[in-house]
């Protein structure tokens, strides 16, 4: 059965003080029998007192980038090494905003996967079309492309350090919708271009979390669908009470 996921990216918000509370708040209110992997990533300033904070608990920490390169002159980049010395072993790779504000193009992802999977990192893998894609008719084609071009070099293996998460870019903070069917529509397609390059076993067992604009108000109707196994949540994430009712929805 495939591993529930609910994953929580601060992105750039929350300072030392304020990341305490909300772990605090977090720790408090999720249940420890929940029947799903909790993953919070708050900025990289505070992953250390993070895995710290969260030691006996079963609320795990991820990283929200890293650099694909072991070292080196890269002023503000952070390595796999020095995440996983504080350990962190879970990072997310190729967020949009990633892609969108720093031009990370998909042979970067690709290295950055492979340099995570050389650390024994799982890497929560991102991708998804934007607006123009998905009027034109190429949404399909635009996942796919991501998916092949920064993922399917690994080898079968590797697949059990792999999350996936689909972003419909055009339904986040667009004032476009997407509905439970698109997302459960783009799931399928992702999980039937995984099998058709590495087998049935493989696709059923990996994981696909849906990030689009997750609410407390939608999750269960999205976690719902057979081919959603969770979410990578965003605003949501940054409230106790919303991220609390989203993980318990799943």
């Amino acid at each position: 059965m495939r591993q529930k996921i609910v994953a929580g990216n601060w992105k750039m918000h929350k300072n030392a003080e304020e990341t305490e509370d909300l772990l605090n708040e977090l720790i408090d209110k999720i249940p420890n029998d929940i029947d799903a992997q909790i993953i919070v990533a708050p900025t990289f300033v505070n992953l250390a007192s993070a895995v710290d904070h969260l030691e006996f608990t079963t609320i795990n920490v991820a990283a929200q980038n890293m650099h694909q390169n072991e070292n080196g002159a890269y002023t503000g980049e952070i390595s796999a090494d020095m995440l996983t010395s504080i350990g962190v072993t879970t990072v997310i790779i190729g967020h949009s905003e990633r892609r969108a504000y720093f031009n990370e193009s998909d042979a970067i992802l690709a290295e950055k996967v492979t340099t995570a999977l050389k650390h024994d990192m799982t890497s929560i893998f991102c991708f998804g079309e934007e607006l123009k894609d998905r009027k034109d008719g190429q949404h399909f084609n635009v996942v796919e492309n991501q998916l092949c071009d920064g993922l399917f070099h690994i080898e079968n293996e590797d697949w059990k350090k792999i999350i996936l998460a689909y972003e419909p870019v055009w339904a986040i903070g667009t004032g476009e919708t997407a509905s439970p069917e698109q997302a459960q529509e783009m799931h399928e397609f992702i999980r039937e271009t995984v099998r058709k390059r590495y087998g049935s076993n493989i696709a059923e067992g990996v994981s696909i979390l849906y990030g689009g604009s997750v609410k407390p108000e939608n999750a269960k109707e999205i976690f719902s669908k057979p081919d959603v196994d969770g979410g990578l949540i965003g605003g949501a994430a940054l409230k106790a009470d919303d991220f609390c009712k989203i993980a318990t929805s799943i």
